[in-house]
C-alpha cells in the first residue's frame, strides 16, 4: 500500500484556488466557505455560488459570473442589424422567440416603420412568443421540481416541450435558435396547416397544465420544500430591479404586455397573476412558481385568440408576403434608444446607439432580466439553510446565456 499523501493542507489553499470575496481574515471561527458550482445541476449550468455557512445555515451567497461569456455586445458592433438576430436568439436560448421580439421591435421603431407591419404578421409573432413562452416555463417548472428531488415532472414536461419545439421548428427549420422574426416582417409565413396543429396541441394541453397543478404545486412535499422559503419583499424586488415572474410572485401586477402594450397586445384579452401568499408568504419560492403555472394558462388563452384572428379577419392569402417591408439596407438615424419587451422571466431590454451613416450599431446593450434577478439571490437566502438554497436559485429561473452575455 502506498505511503503517498493524497491531500496536504496548506493555509494559502483558499487564497490561490479561485477568487472569493471572503477569506480567512473575514471569516468567523464557526464559519466556512462552500463552492457550490460552476458544473453542478443546482446551479442550472455555468454558476458558482461562493456560500458561506455557519453549520447548515446560510451566511452569505456571493455569486460568481463569467463561465459562460457570449460576448454579445462586441458581436452587435460589427455585424448589421438584421445579422444581430442569431446573437439575439443566443442570449436566453429557451426563449428565442421573445428575445427576437423585443429586439426586432426597437429597430422598427428607430426606423419609423412600426405602424406599417401587417396585423397578419403581428399575431404570428404573438404565437410564436407565447409557445415559447409556455416552452420556458416548462423547462422552468420541470427543472425546479428536479432540483427539489422531484423526477417525473421534469420528464412529463420535456415530452410537452417536445412538441412546442417541433412546431416551431415546422415554421422556421430550427428547435432552439430561430431567426424567424424579421424587422419589419417574418423570415417565411405560417406552415400551411400550422393553425389547426397548434389548436390541437392547445387542446392537449389544458388536461395536462391541471395534471402539472396537482402532481407539483399542490404536492403536500413541495409545499413543504417552498412555501415561506426564499421570501422577496416587494420594496427589495423593486429596488434589485427584479422583473417577470419574481416581482409579480411578490405580489406586483407588473407586466409589460399590459404596461407597454407593444405588438397587439392591448387588442387581446388576458390576465397578470400575481403571488397571493397562499401557501405561505407572499414573494416565496411557492408563491413564483404558482405564478409561472398561471401565467401557462394565460399564454393559452393568448395563442387561441390570435389563431382566431389568423384564421379570420388576418387569414392568409396567395399574395401575402411577410417579407414585403423588411428593408434592404437597415439605416436608422443618429439616436440613443431603447426598447424592452416581456420575456418569459422578465423586462428583457436592447439600448441602442447609432450614427445615422451606418446599418452597424455603435452600441447595441442588452438589459438582462436574468442578471438583475439573480443579484437578489444573497438577500433572499440569508438565514435559509443549505438544502433550501437549491430551492430558492431554481425558483429565479435563470438561464446563464443571458446573464453572461
Amino acid at each position: 500500500m502506498s505511503n503517498a499523501i493524497q491531500y496536504e493542507y496548506k493555509p494559502e489553499h483558499l487564497t490561490v484556488s479561485v477568487p472569493t470575496k471572503y477569506n480567512s481574515e473575514n471569516l468567523r471561527r464557526e464559519e466556512m466557505v462552500l463552492n457550490m458550482g460552476p458544473q453542478h445541476p443546482s446551479t442550472h449550468g455555468v454558476l458558482r455560488l461562493e456560500v458561506v455557512t455557519d453549520g447548515e445555515v446560510v451566511v452569505d451567497v456571493v455569486p460568481h459570473l463569467g463561465y459562460l461569456h457570449r460576448c454579445f455586445e462586441k458581436h452587435a458592433e460589427s455585424l448589421p442589424f438584421n445579422q444581430i438576430i442569431p446573437y439575439v436568439d443566443r442570449l436566453d436560448y429557451v426563449a428565442a422567440m421573445n428575445s427576437e421580439h423585443a429586439y426586432v421591435m426597437g429597430v422598427e421603431k428607430m426606423l419609423g416603420i412600426e405602424n406599417d407591419i401587417p396585423k397578419r404578421i403581428e399575431y404570428i409573432r404573438i404565437v410564436v412568443a407565447e409557445l415559447n413562452r409556455l416552452a420556458s416555463h416548462f423547462v422552468a417548472l420541470g427543472t425546479y421540481a428536479m432540483d427539489i428531488g422531484a423526477y417525473t415532472p421534469f420528464l412529463w414536461m420535456m415530452r410537452d416541450r417536445e412538441q412546442i419545439l417541433r412546431l416551431l421548428e415546422w415554421t422556421c427549420g430550427a428547435r432552439m435558435l430561430y431567426n424567424y422574426i424579421w424587422i419589419g416582417g417574418l423570415f417565411y409565413d405560417l406552415p400551411v396547416g400550422f393553425e389547426e396543429r397548434c389548436l390541437e396541441f392547445i387542446k392537449y394541453m389544458k388536461p395536462k397544465l391541471i395534471e402539472l397543478q396537482q402532481l407539483v404545486v399542490d404536492n403536500k412535499i413541495f409545499i413543504k420544500r417552498t412555501a415561506n422559503v426564499g421570501v422577496l419583499p416587494l420594496p427589495v424586488a423593486i429596488n434589485y430591479g427584479c422583473t417577470g415572474p419574481m416581482l409579480r410572485g411578490s405580489g406586483l401586477m407588473y407586466d409589460l404586455r399590459k404596461v407597454d402594450g407593444y405588438s397587439v397586445y392591448p387588442e387581446l384579452d388576458f390576465e397578470v397573476p400575481i403571488g397571493e401568499g397562499k401557501m405561505g408568504t407572499i414573494g416565496d419560492c411557492w408563491d413564483r412558481t404558482w405564478v409561472r403555472v398561471l401565467e401557462c394558462w394565460e399564454s393559452v388563452k393568448l395563442i387561441e385568440q390570435s389563431i382566431a384572428q389568423l384564421t379570420g379577419d388576418y387569414k392568409r392569402t396567395r399574395d401575402f408576403d411577410p417579407q414585403a417591408i423588411v428593408p434592404k439596407k437597415i439605416r436608422p438615424k443618429a439616436v440613443d434608444f431603447y426598447i424592452r419587451g416581456e420575456s418569459p422571466k422578465g423586462e428583457l431590454g436592447f439600448y441602442f446607439r447609432t450614427d445615422g451613416r451606418s446599418d452597424i450599431p455603435v452600441r447595441c446593450k442588452a438589459r438582462s432580466c436574468c442578471f438583475n434577478n439573480l443579484s437578489v439571490i444573497s438577500e433572499i437566502s440569508k438565514g435559509a439553510l443549505l438544502a433550501d438554497l437549491v430551492a430558492v436559485i431554481g425558483s429565479i429561473d435563470i438561464v446563464m446565456g443571458e446573464v453572461d452575455r
